[in-house]
């Protein structure tokens, strides 16, 4: 590194955004700061995360296991079942205080901490960011939120447990009505929240980590209509056609290989776009619509933060990161019958879906499972699944400091995965991760490893081919050794049996190995046993069976 002063770091983190979403990643949604940040960085596309959002984030600030972390399932999913996970280690619901979290490392170390957006990670004070290290932040703390000001609330006064407007400041409770302005927009406020951090006198020329974890493109899917207008008539060839163009573009572009094999859609919930008629056309094509203008409003904040550092003069020091928190949404969960009835309910009579009101701040819509492929083409499914569609995730790094010149824009083709995002930064500011010991409390090593040489081009890899990675929630099961995966879906979902991966030639996880290399399979197999007593992780097949039974019946539409 040519810079005397220690590195600031950015990372900013997308909420359900899809793998081609992005121009970077060939995607038609104008993202011009997202592709910029790209083409002085890089582009991973073997960069993985837990399969839903806040178990991502429990293993980004632990650089552990989210089983380890506090997150072994999303806390809506484990609350259900509490005789199952209710007081198993790792089941908390919150980041527990067994990890050492990356804001509060850094922090003993002289940096200023700072976050603005989704925190997904404690509802209870004891729990908010400012007891993980972050000297200032604005935080909606649950998982999602309506992205404009409107707080429905029930016939007692009190605000639906659903999208609650559960907002801290610097670990003061919000009043949603008195304190978030009348022009709130989730994606606006939450950056000039984070812009404002950043240049506060607070800092002191102190070295910074900010951390910026917007909403969107979260459902409810909403948008000024200033926005929506400009993608007027862009999905109306509907979502086959789509991916067919981001899977070429893709290609081009080198964030796929040529002749990948894309798995094939299916859905349990939806037509195919043929057998709908002029007006759901015009329906569905308006939510994608509403959903571009999201990912572009984004994109336009992302930009308003890279000019500020740079205005400050940090631009060459400031490591910089973009990612999504899991592949893009097929509301798998929001559309069985066990939360169907709820969202319904909710929808039903706080919102209004009329085709004129689509996208304004009482409307609630959300893009259907097949939109959801379209964004995780090659890959299999989308989020809560264990198969690619739902782990691998765009990932950008940008950081002059460190990247020599001549690699800016390289696509780096390793596997790499939201744990390592912790030590790399640590190895960066040149720190030493404290376990076993941090501040009087047992944690937990890292299970990550740092991407240093490979961002310099001194390796060609992050993890040599015995790094044994799992994976699980809702009972889907992963574990990849190498470039081959073991993969276990449950019925009715899946197969119901353990199934075998070279992601090498087969990343759309296309064709099944088990019969071809039963050995490996078996070795596999045993890892994962492994990676079970490692973790504690508490194994819930047979739950989520019951929970599905008689709900999916899947149809390959193309």
């Amino acid at each position: 590194m040519s810079s005397t002063k220690k590195p600031n770091f950015m990372v900013i983190v997308a909420d359900d955004l899809g793998f081609t979403d992005t121009s970077a990643f060939g995607g038609e949604i104008n993202t011009p700061n997202l592709q910029r940040l790209a083409e002085r960085g890089l582009r991973f596309t073997d960069f993985h995360t837990a399969s839903a959002c806040s178990p991502t984030r429990s293993m980004l600030l632990s650089g552990t296991d989210n089983h380890i972390a506090g997150l072994g399932q999303m806390n809506e999913f484990a609350e259900r079942i509490p005789e199952r996970f209710g007081g198993k280690p790792g089941y908390e619901g919150y980041l527990n205080f067994k990890v050492a979290a990356l804001p509060e490392i850094l922090k003993d170390s002289g940096y200023y901490n700072f976050m603005s957006g989704k925190w997904h990670l404690g509802l209870s004070p004891e729990h908010w960011p400012d007891k993980s290290g972050f000297e200032k932040s604005f935080a909606l703390l649950p998982g999602a939120g309506n992205h404009f000001k409107y707080f429905p609330k029930d016939k007692k006064g009190e605000y639906l447990n659903f999208l609650s407007p559960i907002f801290e400041e610097n670990g003061k409770r919000l009043d949603p009505e008195v304190d978030i302005p009348e022009d709130y927009y989730s994606t606006d406020y939450f950056t000039d929240k984070f812009i404002d951090f950043l240049r506060l006198d607070d800092r002191k020329e102190r070295p910074f980590f900010g951390f910026l974890t917007y909403t969107a493109p979260h459902w409810p899917y909403q948008a000024p209509d200033e926005i929506i207008a400009k993608y007027k008539g862009v999905y109306d060839d509907g979502p086959e056609e789509l991916r067919q163009q981001r899977l070429t573009r893709a290609i081009k572009l080198g964030i796929l290989p040529e002749g990948v094999e894309p798995h094939k859609v299916e859905t349990q919930r939806a037509k195919a776009w043929k057998e709908l008629n002029d007006k759901e056309k015009e329906v569905e094509s308006r939510i994608m619509e509403i959903y571009a203008a999201m990912v572009e409003i984004m994109d336009t904040n992302i930009g308003r933060v890279l000019d500020e550092i740079k205005h400050l003069g940090e631009e060459e020091n400031t490591f910089v990161l973009f990612m999504s928190d899991n592949g893009a949404e097929g509301m798998m969960m929001e559309a069985l019958s066990t939360t169907a009835e709820r969202f319904q309910y909710f929808v039903g009579n706080y919102y209004k879906n009329e085709f004129h009101n689509l996208g304004k701040k009482d409307s609630f819509v959300w893009y259907s499972d097949q939109w959801a492929q379209a964004a995780t083409a090659p890959y299999y499914m989308y989020k809560m699944w264990a198969s690619e569609g739902g782990i691998r995730c765009p990932l950008i790094v940008s950081y002059p400091d460190l990247i020599e010149k001549k690699n800016d824009g390289i696509v780096k083709p390793a596997f790499v995965t939201v744990m390592d995002i912790l030590p790399t930064i640590l190895n960066i500011a040149g720190i030493e991760h404290p376990a076993p010991v941090f501040q009087n409390r047992q944690v937990a090593c890292v299970k990550g490893t740092p991407w240093t040489k490979y961002l310099q081009g001194k390796s060609d890899r992050v993890h040599d081919e015995d790094k044994v990675t799992g994976w699980e929630l809702f009972a889907q099961q992963a574990i990849r050794k190498g470039r081959f995966k073991a993969l276990f879906i449950p019925k009715p979902l899946g197969e119901d049996k353990w199934q075998l991966f070279d992601l090498s030639k087969d990343p759309g996880e296309t064709s099944d190995l088990a019969l071809v290399k039963p050995d490996l399979l078996k070795e596999l197999v045993n890892h994962w046993s492994e990676y079970v007593a490692e973790t504690g992780l508490v194994e819930c097949a047979d739950i989520f069976y019951e929970t599905l039974k008689g709900e999916y019946e899947p149809r390959v539409l193309y």
